[in-house]
C-alpha cells in the first residue's frame, strides 16, 4: 500500500544534517547578530523539514497507522460517549446523522429512510459508526472518503471488511486504505434516493474530494460534507498544496447555495471563531454565532451544520474578496505596499496568523 513505503533517503539525510548544524550554532557561546540570524533561519527550516519528515511517516508508512490507533484508544477511554452530543436531521426520507470520534472529529452517515440504505462518510473509529448502523437498522452500501489522513480513513478496512458488499470512494490521487470505486471531479454516487457529487477540493491533500448530496430529490437542502477543507469560521492546513490551490478549492465552494447545509469533519468552531474575532473584530455575525456556540459547548453540543450563507458572513477564510478583511490586514508582502496583496496571499497571511493565534 502507498503507506508503506518509506520517504526518500535523502531527506532522512538532510534532516539529520541541517539538526545537526542547528545544534551546534545554538550552543555556541558566540552571539553576533549574523549567527542570531542564522540560528533562526536553520531553526525556521528545521521545523519544516521535520514537519515533512513527520507527515510523510504519518501518511506512508505503518507508523502513521499506530499513531491513529493510539488516538482512537484514548479518545474511546476519554468519550466513552463521544465528545460532542449530536442531533440528526431529518427530511422528507432523509436523515443525517453525526457521530463524534476521536477528539473532535465528525463521521456521518446519510440514510435514505424509505429503502433502508446508508452511506458513511469518513468514518475513522469502526466501532461508533457500526454501532449506528445497528441503532438505525440499515444496511452500509458504501463509504465515502474525503482524504487519506487516518483520522479520516482509519475505519475504511473494518467496515468493509464487515459489510462485504460495501463500496469505498474517494480520489484515486490521495491513497486511500482499501479504496474500490475512484472518483473525479462531478462523479455523482447513486445509493436509493440519495444522490451525491464528488467535488475536488485539493490543497489539505493533493487528492481531496468533498461530497454535496442534492437537496432535489427530497426537497430539501443540499448538504455539503466538507472533511478538512472548510469548517465552521475556519479552513484546514494547505498540507500538500499551495494557497493558490486552496484558494480555489474554497471558491468551488462559494459557487454553492447559500442555504446549503455544512457538515464539517471536525469540531472547531469555539476556537475558529476566537480567531474571526481578532481579524474582524467588529463583524456582528461572527458575534452572534459565537455567543451561541458559546452556549452549544457549555452543554457540549455540537455546533454542526451551519449553513453557506453563514460563514460567508464571519468565516474570514471565504472573505478574502471582502475590502473590510483585506483593510484590516493591511497590505500583504507584495512589491510596494500599494498593489496590495493578492486573495491568495491573504489567505496565506490569515493561516499564518491563525496559527500565531492558535500558540499563544
Amino acid at each position: 500500500m502507498v503507506w508503506a513505503r518509506w520517504p526518500a533517503p535523502g531527506l532522512w539525510v538532510a534532516g539529520c544534517g541541517l539538526l545537526l548544524l542547528a545544534v551546534v550554532l545554538l550552543l555556541s557561546p558566540r552571539s553576533c547578530r549574523v549567527r542570531r540570524g542564522l540560528r533562526g533561519l536553520l531553526m525556521t527550516r528545521s521545523q519544516r523539514l521535520l514537519f515533512r519528515i513527520g507527515y510523510s511517516l504519518y501518511t506512508r508508512t505503518w507508523l502513521g497507522y499506530l499513531f491513529y490507533r493510539q488516538q482512537l484508544r484514548r479518545a474511546r477511554n476519554r468519550y466513552p460517549k463521544g465528545h460532542s452530543k449530536t442531533q440528526p436531521r431529518l427530511f422528507n426520507g432523509v436523515k443525517v446523522l453525526p457521530i463524534p470520534v476521536l477528539s473532535d472529529n465528525y463521521s456521518y452517515l446519510i440514510i435514505d429512510t424509505q429503502a433502508g440504505l446508508a452511506v458513511a462518510v469518513d468514518p475513522s473509529d469502526p466501532r461508533a459508526v457500526q454501532a449506528s448502523i445497528e441503532k438505525e437498522g440499515v444496511t452500509l452500501v458504501a463509504i465515502l472518503c474525503t482524504h487519506k489522513h487516518w483520522d479520516h480513513s482509519g475505519g475504511n478496512r473494518d467496515l468493509s471488511r464487515r459489510h462485504r458488499d460495501c463500496r469505498v470512494y474517494g480520489s484515486p490521487q490521495d491513497g486511500i486504505p482499501y479504496l474500490t470505486h475512484p472518483l473525479c471531479h462531478q462523479d455523482v454516487v447513486s445509493v436509493g434516493r440519495l444522490q451525491i457529487r464528488a467535488l475536488a477540493t485539493p490543497g489539505h491533500t493533493q487528492g481531496h474530494l468533498v461530497y454535496l448530496l442534492d437537496g432535489e430529490p427530497y426537497k430539501g437542502p443540499s448538504c455539503l460534507f466538507s472533511g478538512d477543507l472548510l469548517f465552521l469560521s475556519g479552513c484546514g492546513r494547505t498540507f500538500e498544496g499551495t494557497a493558490e490551490t486552496m484558494l480555489s478549492s474554497l471558491d468551488t465552494v462559494l459557487g454553492l447555495g447559500d442555504d446549503t447545509l455544512l457538515w464539517p469533519g471536525h469540531e472547531y468552531a469555539e476556537e475558529n471563531l476566537g480567531f474571526a474575532g481578532v481579524v474582524e473584530p467588529e463583524n456582528l455575525a461572527r458575534e452572534r454565532k459565537m455567543q451561541w456556540v458559546q452556549r452549544q459547548r457549555m452543554e457540549r453540543r455540537s455546533t454542526c451544520p451551519s449553513t453557506l450563507g453563514e460563514e460567508r458572513s464571519y468565516n474570514p477564510f471565504l472573505r478574502t474578496h471582502c475590502l473590510a478583511l483585506q483593510e484590516a490586514l493591511g497590505p500583504g508582502p507584495g512589491p510596494t505596499a500599494d498593489e496590495g496583496c493578492s486573495r491568495a496571499q491573504l489567505l496565506e497571511e490569515l493561516r499564518r496568523l491563525k496559527d500565531m493565534h492558535k500558540s499563544k
